[in-house]
């Protein structure tokens, strides 16, 4: 399994939304209420999507030209991190967090932050990023983690 990552172009929009779409109603949906996830879902339609590439640094994860993953920066806050749910656990979400990481040095940014959903925390701590708090949007808990890049990670 060959898998790229690269820059996503506004014309991927489509392509990435459904990937969410997907990750967050098969994957995430076992940590959250259905109206939690109906309601996030609701943010990542196709022209959203094309709101965030224009605004932040957006990865794709490619195999045989197809979207199979998301990632974001923004600033030093990493963002909209997902792989679609057939090719989880083969190493994608490290690809891209090592393109934003990466990117992150490359900008002299010297710690990152992220919001991990439930489902995604043992991921994060497994790149090294320990959690720091909880934050509550209504029903939705997420954990907030961050991970310094000088080395002492």
């Amino acid at each position: 399994m060959e898998c790229t990552i690269r820059p996503a172009l506004e014309d991927d929009a489509a392509h990435i939304s459904a990937v969410i779409v997907r990750a967050l109603r098969e994957t995430n949906a076992k940590d959250y209420p259905n109206e939690v996830i109906e309601r996030i879902v609701r943010g990542f339609s196709p022209d959203a999507v094309r709101q965030l590439i224009g605004q932040r640094t957006v990865f794709v994860a490619t195999i045989r030209s197809r979207i199979v993953g998301i990632a974001s920066l923004d600033g030093s806050v990493v963002r909209t991190v997902f792989v679609a749910p057939h090719v989880q656990a083969r190493g994608i979400g490290k690809l891209l967090m090592a393109e934003i990481e990466r990117t992150a040095r490359e900008r002299n940014i010297p710690s990152l932050t992220l919001s991990s959903s439930i489902t995604a925390e043992t991921f994060y701590a497994g790149l090294g990023f320990r959690a720091a708090r909880d934050s509550y949007h209504g029903d939705e808990r997420t954990i907030v983690m961050e991970r310094l890049l000088d080395g002492s990670s």
